[in-house]
């Protein structure tokens, strides 16, 4: 025979309200790791506008709006403004670069030649 608190026998049920609050509390007794992977799951949006104002007229208008979620969401949502920016790009950009530093060098030495020849 099994001990509990509210019965008087291990055959009866425990009473309504001693099962809510086990229910309660499991239900209150969130993680910060839960807590997190639900707002990435799901996203959060922050808005918000701060303006000053110095008699009626306004100075300042800033507007704020903060997404925070996972990089899928954000794909899911169109927002993957990662992809074309080339500083995120996991190959580097030699070709570019080559290029540019190749029209830099040839403007250089259009440059000394010009400089050479008001000299002499």
């Amino acid at each position: 025979m099994t001990w509990a608190p509210w019965a008087s026998s291990y055959k009866e049920e425990p009473p309504v309200a001693v099962t809510q609050r086990g229910i309660q509390s499991s239900i209150e007794s969130t993680n910060l790791a839960d807590l997190l992977e639900r707002i990435l799951d799901k996203g959060i949006v922050i808005a918000g506008d701060i303006k000053i104002r110095l008699v009626e007229v306004e100075l300042l208008t800033l507007q704020i709006h903060l997404v925070i979620c996972s990089v899928d969401k954000a794909k899911e949502l169109g927002m993957d403004w990662w992809v074309a920016n080339p500083a995120f790009s996991p190959q580097p950009q030699t070709q570019d670069l080559a290029a540019s530093l190749a029209r830099i060098d040839e403007r250089l030495d259009r440059l000394e030649s010009s400089m050479a020849m008001a000299g002499a």
